[in-house]
């Protein structure tokens, strides 16, 4: 596993524009590239490399991007591109249809076929992330994602929405993983994409048994931790939420070697952990901060955390920066 970081201020101005060009045809596949901002283009990247699979996490202002038959003559790497759009809108036109694309929104794309692309940051921050996968790892048939190349995939809520939270996770946490996490990251990754593209064709049933697995118990652990100050979230609830059994929900935390109640109890503590190490918080009563992330018996909570962490919740607040290293 590979994460690379660069950004356009490692050069002078006018050589900016250029170096991310470079970059990105290495990185990517080369394309022609135009900016209204070439004069001084700021931009940064973070890739992270699951083995034939890319993600990048990318900032940069406009940016036109044309891919001719002739660039696709001399160099095609036979990939999908899978483009996320965090903060931009701007079109995409494909076999002589135009699109219009907004922050949210998804979009497929064969580097196969020529396109010509016109994007514009609507806000700082990371702006676009993009896969990059040969298309022979697609979990899919190939018809099927044919099907969707250039259409707005929702990426708000639901199937699309979790992946798009799955790649932000990717990028934040890019620097925690061993190259022991990659087939276990890879498979998530294309399994959630495949879910994404059939989930929007109506095609689930080109899915394998496992890809729908996968996908289905990403969904859950992404609920729960979205969920997790609801107090009255219970195993039962992520269940229905999910309109599967309780038996099922268990099931597929089990093979995990845990229960859904354990996972919640688990994340909970986790949270909880973290805002102790947090000197911004250190004014916040623990028992708040418990309460914030649904222990609302103080006795219960101290005895938990310290079953987990080996010291009570308050002897761990006032632990030193160089004994707990998370603290910020």
């Amino acid at each position: 596993m590979l994460v690379t970081e660069f950004s356009t201020e490692a050069v002078a101005a006018p050589e900016r524009f250029e170096l991310f060009t470079e970059i990105t045809n290495n990185s990517h596949m080369p394309n022609r590239l135009r900016s209204d901002h070439q004069a001084d283009f700021l931009a940064r990247m973070r890739a992270l490399q699951l083995g034939e699979l890319r993600v990048s996490t990318m900032s940069f202002p406009h940016l036109e991007i044309v891919r001719t038959a002739k660039a696709i003559r001399q160099h095609d790497p036979e990939a999908y591109q899978i483009n996320c759009f965090l903060h931009q809108e701007g079109t995409l036109s494909l076999v002589g249809s135009d699109t219009a694309l907004h922050a949210g929104d998804l979009v497929v794309m064969d580097t196969s076929h020529p396109y010509h692309g016109d994007v514009h940051p609507v806000q700082g921050g990371w702006s676009h992330v993009t896969v990059q996968l040969p298309r022979r790892l697609m979990p899919l048939p190939d018809k099927t994602v044919q099907q969707v190349l250039g259409t707005p995939i929702d990426g708000r809520r639901g199937m699309g929405g979790t992946f798009v939270r799955w790649l932000a996770d990717l990028n934040t946490r890019a620097d925690e993983f061993t190259p022991v996490d990659t087939p276990t990251l890879t498979s998530i990754t294309l399994n959630l994409l495949a879910s994404v593209i059939a989930g929007h064709q109506g095609a689930e049933e080109t899915l394998s048994p496992e890809a729908r697995r996968r996908a289905l118990r990403v969904r859950i652990t992404a609920f729960i931790e979205q969920h997790l100050a609801d107090q009255d979230m219970t195993p039962q609830t992520v269940a229905d939420a999910h309109h599967i059994s309780l038996r099922h929900l268990q099931h597929l935390l089990a093979e995990d070697d845990t229960s859904p109640a354990a996972w919640i109890r688990q994340r909970r503590l986790a949270h909880c952990r973290l805002d102790l190490t947090n000197p911004r918080l250190n004014a916040r009563p623990i028992q708040a901060i418990a309460e914030r992330w649904g222990f609302t018996n103080p006795t219960h909570f101290s005895r938990l955390f310290r079953a987990t962490y080996g010291i009570p919740p308050r002897d761990y607040r006032n632990l030193p920066s160089t004994v707990c290293p998370n603290r910020q």
